[in-house]
């Protein structure tokens, strides 16, 4: 089995490379910020100084951070993964980044005689915790071949979309469709409890009809009970939101309900709900209804 190189142990990426760790692989990581968490290394986690050290001891290597500046600085900056690289060795980027940008640094790494594979991830951290992300996967099929059997330890829906830079359109575009689906439930759910219904059950009721959806399962259950512990904070949104609206002005294309949804995902943020649940969108329509989901004044 391949050593994998695991950077970014977050939300999200901990319990991935946890399940790589319970399959057996062996998993190193960077103590570059903080000390990686105890229960990984319990189970055998491995840390080096750096990220070029990772790279140097790794056959795989996968980063799993916010945002393109953050896969920049690991890859590219002092101490960064490319230093560490051999001819032969797999980058694959795990992160949902710009897509112009992720051609960028396939071209750059590729040009080192490394492959790379851009394959974000959707499911959130009820996905990443049971092993069931879908992987929207970008770059060539001999490296996508060679990274499957690590992508199915820690995902269900495995796809080869496109060359590099296509996984990240294609996150893109699974964003769109969960933030408009996240603000037609909130917006649902504000009216039929303002109208005197009661939420829960009306979303058991919408459960067992066309509206059903996972959205519908997971994260109308944390509108009605107030839960918006982050598992997909709203900041992280509103950067996959901004992706996707500077795209469409490159394209020439209108997305104008992501533009509406973006606004109010920024209402949110304005009044301290950056990291919480992206869910928390709820609250946003509450303040315009001046009522909460359940029957309080907002």
């Amino acid at each position: 089995m391949e050593t994998i190189g695991f950077i970014g142990l977050g939300i999200m990426g901990a319990p991935m490379a946890g399940h790589l760790l319970d399959a057996g692989y062996k998993v190193i990581a960077s103590d570059h910020r903080s000390k990686p968490p105890a229960d990984l290394v319990a189970k055998g986690l491995k840390s080096v100084s750096g990220h070029a050290a990772v790279a140097k001891a790794a056959d795989i290597i996968i980063t799993m951070v916010p945002d393109t500046p953050q896969v920049a600085d690991v890859l590219f900056g002092e101490n960064g993964v490319v230093d560490g690289l051999a001819k032969g060795k797999l980058v694959i980027d795990m992160s949902s980044i710009s897509p112009i940008e992720t051609k960028t640094f396939a071209k750059k790494i590729n040009e080192l005689g490394c492959d790379y594979l851009d394959a974000p991830v959707s499911g959130g951290e009820v996905g990443a915790r049971a092993a069931s992300l879908t992987i929207m996967v970008g770059g060539e099929d001999k490296p996508f071949e060679r990274a499957k059997p690590v992508f199915e330890k820690m995902g269900k829906n495995i796809t080869l979309v496109g060359p590099n830079g296509v996984g990240q359109t294609t996150k893109v575009a699974n964003q769109i469709v969960v933030a408009l689906t996240i603000e037609a439930v909130a917006e649902a759910l504000v009216f039929a409890s303002k109208a005197g219904a009661d939420p829960a059950k009306v979303r058991q009721a919408l459960m067992g009809g066309l509206a059903a959806s996972r959205i519908l399962e997971v994260h109308g259950e944390r509108m009605v009970k107030r839960t918006f512990a982050p598992g997909f904070r709203i900041e992280l949104h509103q950067k996959d939101l901004n992706l996707a609206l500077e795209g469409a002005k490159a394209l020439g294309v209108s997305l104008p309900n992501t533009s509406t949804t973006q606004q109010l995902f920024n209402s949110c943020a304005a009044n301290g709900g950056a990291k919480e649940d992206h869910s928390a969108l709820v609250r946003a329509l509450e303040r315009m209804a001046n009522f909460e989901v359940g029957g309080k004044a907002a």
